[in-house]
């Protein structure tokens, strides 16, 4: 009997857990600037910064709608520092072929940001973007920041990490799709 009630304490437990994670879902402030982006591991929830970054929150939302990063590698992940993809070849060399003009600001490059991968070339950004891992205050200015993770940075930390000072990471995972949250139903 003792046992029973142990299991239905830890039941109802494990549904508070799980209403709690519904619910943070279904109350996005703004859906047309929230993206879900999807791992193995779990959902990843960005709020983009329209106001910061227009013409590139206007473009990476085309590419979600188009569902470009749907099952596109992490290809350079670096411990302590980033996770990037946005590549469609996964050689870091490939893009969506439209570069946009940088919209750098003040926001400092803190764990959870998302930013703009490019050149050397600050006009130089396409589709590829990064996810902070750690502070990483000295790339502030200097690339565009768009986004900011709201939940899920246990599942990007789990994001397999490359390997020397490139990063490149062998046997990547991917984004198993990215969303507007707008358009989720």
């Amino acid at each position: 009997m003792r046992l029973i009630n142990v299991f239905r304490s830890f039941l109802a437990i494990v549904i508070l857990c799980v209403s709690a994670i519904s619910v943070s879902a279904a109350e996005i402030k703004n859906p047309e600037n929230t993206l879900f982006l999807d791992l193995k591991y779990g959902r990843v929830i960005i709020e983009m910064m329209p106001r910061t970054a227009p013409k590139h929150v206007a473009r990476i939302k085309e590419l979600v709608r188009q569902g470009f990063y749907d099952g596109v590698k992490f290809h350079r992940v670096i411990d302590g520092f980033m996770a990037q993809t946005g590549d469609p070849t996964g050689t870091g060399r490939g893009g969506s072929g439209k570069k946009i003009r940088a919209e750098f600001s003040n926001i400092p490059h803190e764990r959870g940001i998302v930013s703009m991968a490019r050149s050397n070339s600050p006009n130089s950004a396409d589709s590829q973007f990064f996810i902070v891992l750690d502070n990483s205050f000295y790339l502030d200015g200097k690339y565009t920041v768009w986004g900011k993770v709201l939940e899920g940075m246990e599942f990007v930390d789990q994001i397999r990490k490359g390997y020397g000072s490139g990063g490149v990471v062998r046997n990547p995972d991917i984004i198993e799709t990215m969303r507007v949250a707008a358009d989720v139903k």
